[in-house]
């Protein structure tokens, strides 16, 4: 039985492509939690998939040469916020990192999510998912959400034309678009940027 319960969690992590981070949720329509929870030691064991922290797995992407590469902080945060209806939002130094404007990786890397608060350490990196507002998820997933995390963390006194420039290179004209449309969700300090980049 838990035989057939692992080849069903093995076909099904292998449906998906690689680079998919997972927890023993994602398959609980297959069986029990404790059979789940043991077939997927097992894949750990043989080498399929990866165990990034307690209760939380990858089928890692693998390079020719260099092996398993480092898991994608953005699905780790996702398999965390759990069901597909809870919204993530990358926040603080990971946001400014995303968009180039700070090239320093944080040794915290935060998210904003309507779910539970959540932090796991993967390697040296630690993944904090942490409760907000409605209002600070209403840009969530959009390119808005992420500019308005990533300009609250540079703060108005820091954010000067060599910023704005850095933004107006990085962002498509779609994207202005976008932030024009997200105007109101954004502070009015951000909002006036947001008009600039347009005008641009």
């Amino acid at each position: 039985m838990s035989q057939s319960i692992e080849n069903k969690v093995f076909s099904r992590i292998c449906s998906k492509n690689r680079g998919w981070v997972f927890t023993a949720n994602h398959f609980l329509d297959l069986g029990s939690r404790t059979a789940v929870a043991q077939s997927l030691v097992r894949l750990v064991k043989t080498g399929s998939i990866r165990r990034l922290a307690h209760g939380l797995y990858d089928y890692p992407e693998k390079h020719p040469t260099l092996g398993n590469l480092p898991p994608n902080y953005e699905r780790i945060a996702q398999a965390l916020a759990g069901r597909d209806s809870l919204k993530i939002q990358p926040s603080g130094a990971y946001a400014a990192n995303l968009l180039g404007l700070t090239e320093q990786v944080p040794a915290k890397i935060v998210f904003l999510t309507d779910g539970f608060n959540r932090t796991v350490q993967v390697n040296k990196q630690q993944i904090v998912l942490k409760r907000t507002t409605p209002k600070n998820m209403a840009t969530a997933g959009r390119i808005s959400g992420l500019v308005i995390q990533a300009l609250r963390y540079m703060g108005q006194d820091n954010v000067d034309d060599h910023i704005i420039n850095m933004l107006d290179k990085r962002l498509s004209v779609e994207d202005k678009q976008q932030l024009m449309k997200n105007l109101r969700s954004a502070p009015v300090w951000i909002g006036n940027i947001f008009r600039q980049l347009q005008q641009d």
